[in-house]
């Protein structure tokens, strides 16, 4: 790739720049949802599951079209000190808004909302526990509740048997360059450090769906972005032949 920067030594936990952290799907994790899956990047953790309803939101109704929507939340101990509920705050901060949406336009860049039908499935995405990357980690486990959740609307006959509605996958994954070096996955201790943070969405055929990406520190310059966008397509290639594996299983 000519526009990569070197890779330089192994991080603090043994990876070289352009490796992942472990990753598993622990797919049909919810025995009472109609899709589901607890996903692991490394220590970071969670759960995700699809709820399939039959019927659309009033606004909605009688256009022929789906929705599929998300919710992001982390449990008070995912992370080292306790946090409150949220629920018990009485609102809703604005980075779990913004992850939520995050989370739902990713998996409608993917979905067929005529074909769903007068559907909808919400994807519940609860982290378990926190070691950066929560939010692309919650993407990646969604996209293998959702398919699940829609082959079982097909086996209820609320979708055709023909129909369609997943056109691609996606995954997700975050980059960043720490010390000087652009690196894929950040855990938490470099993502802290990170002197640019981003986070990039990317389809199965490699078209990307959504990068969000800051200069934490010093900007960044063309080449450097090119060389964490290429750490991003192939972290994401990997992860969506984690997926269809699992889905395989």
């Amino acid at each position: 790739m000519t526009n990569a920067l070197p890779i330089i030594a192994p991080r603090k936990d043994g990876r070289a720049s352009d490796e992942l952290r472990a990753v598993t799907i622990e797919r049909g994790w919810s025995e009472q949802a109609e899709g589901s899956a607890l996903i692991s990047f490394g220590r970071t953790k969670v759960l995700c599951t699809a709820s399939f309803t039959n019927g659309v939101p009033r606004w909605m109704a009688g256009k022929g079209k789906g929705w599929v929507t998300a919710e992001y939340a982390m449990l008070p101990r995912s992370t080292n000190d306790r946090m409150d509920r949220e629920s018990v705050k009485g609102r809703i901060g604005g980075r779990t808004h913004e992850i939520s949406r995050l989370i739902g336009r990713s998996l409608r860049a993917v979905v067929d909302m005529k074909s769903l039908g007068e559907n909808t499935i919400v994807i519940d995405c609860d982290v378990l526990q926190a070691d950066g990357g929560t939010r692309t980690a919650a993407i990646t486990g969604a996209y293998v509740a959702l398919a699940d959740a829609l082959e079982w609307g097909r086996s209820k006959r609320f979708i055709g048997q023909n129909a369609k509605p997943l056109i691609d996958s996606v995954a997700a994954v975050s980059v960043g360059i720490v010390g000087g070096v652009p690196m894929l996955d950040l855990a938490y201790t470099e993502d802290v450090r990170a002197d640019t943070d981003m986070n990039v969405v990317v389809t199965g055929r490699g078209l990307f769906v959504e990068v969000q990406g800051t200069a934490e520190a010093a900007p960044f310059d063309r080449r450097e972005l090119d060389a964490l966008l290429d750490l991003a397509v192939g972290g994401t290639s990997t992860l969506t032949e984690l997926q269809l594996a699992s889905l395989r299983g």
